[in-house]
């Protein structure tokens, strides 16, 4: 009998939780950014060997709400715990220790399931710095196993999907072989949208803005879009678009060419811009513009 089960990413917002989560698919699922709380909704992720199956589940950073949807997207984190069969703490190993953390690390232990500290970013720091802080999770923390890593240069991932597979119980796979994500065209296209927005943007432009696609039409030869970028005010809208239109034909540009290595068809993309004033103080708008599988929402 082969191993199966779920698994949640979760920690601090930029831990690298995404980055992981591409590296060990090795395929682009989730989008990356410097910015935080870049991730907002839960991105299931299946890996597959001939040992078994690992359904990955990349949560929202877990962080102090702010307004309607850092909260939301906290108790998406929070719910995605009760869930799995093993819950992987990442750690960026440059972050100092915050309330936050431990916070985290208490909802972990009011669940029952095992529990791995990630320790990422190994790469960025000296070995003789490195063993001191492995120590200080060991002492300090009651974790199954602590795995140093590097997601970005893929470093002991190895040894993560053996001691996670190790971990998960002899069942069958919970999805198809062939399935990688859960993911459809409108969700993919969206955040491929907004990760360029929040890579050339600053300031409140990454927090304030979402994504919805109004059509989306594929032919035998071409994929057909038009977007709509979210904002909350009019200053924003501004930013956005650039003089003469700059910034919003480089999103355009940049979206254009990986959705078009993606698909392998021509991309026509068209984007617009719009504001809609405080809309993440709104739980109506947050549901419609994180579930950009349709355009039907409020004008």
């Amino acid at each position: 009998m082969i191993k199966s089960g779920t698994v949640a990413l979760i920690g601090r917002p930029n831990a690298g939780k995404s980055t992981l989560l591409n590296a060990l698919l090795q395929t682009k699922l989730a989008i990356t950014s410097p910015k935080a709380q870049t991730t907002r909704n839960v991105i299931l992720g299946v890996y597959n060997d001939e040992r078994g199956q690992i359904v990955f589940l990349d949560t929202p950073g877990f962080h102090q709400p702010k307004d309607a949807l850092s909260s939301m997207m906290v108790k998406a984190t929070v719910a995605a715990l009760k869930e799995v069969d093993l819950i992987l703490f990442m750690i960026d190993i440059n972050k100092k220790e915050r309330a936050v953390d431990k916070s985290l690390y208490d909802l972990v232990k009011q669940t029952k399931s095992p529990c791995f500290a990630i320790v990422n970013k190994i790469d960025t720091m000296n070995r003789n710095h490195v063993i001191p802080l492995l120590e200080y999770y060991h002492k300090n923390y009651e974790f199954d196993e602590i795995i140093p890593l590097s997601a970005l240069n893929k470093d002991n991932l190895d040894r993560l999907i053996e001691v996670t597979l190790n971990a998960l119980p002899e069942q069958e796979r919970l999805y198809p072989q062939e399935q990688l994500s859960q993911l459809t065209h409108h969700f993919y296209i969206a955040e491929s949208i907004r990760e360029k927005l929040l890579n050339l943007t600053n300031q409140e432009i990454p927090h304030s803005s979402a994504v919805m696609i109004d059509t989306l039409k594929f032919t035998d030869t071409a994929c057909n879009i038009e977007a709509t970028i979210v904002v909350e005010k009019d200053s924003q809208k501004g930013i956005v678009i650039g003089a003469k239109g700059s910034l919003k034909n480089e999103i355009i540009k940049q979206v254009s060419m990986e959705l078009r290595r993606q698909y392998n068809m021509k991309i026509n993309l068209t984007l617009y811009v719009k504001v809609d004033k405080d809309w993440r103080l709104k739980t109506s708008k947050i549901n419609a513009y994180l579930n950009p599988n349709s355009s039907e929402y409020e004008q």
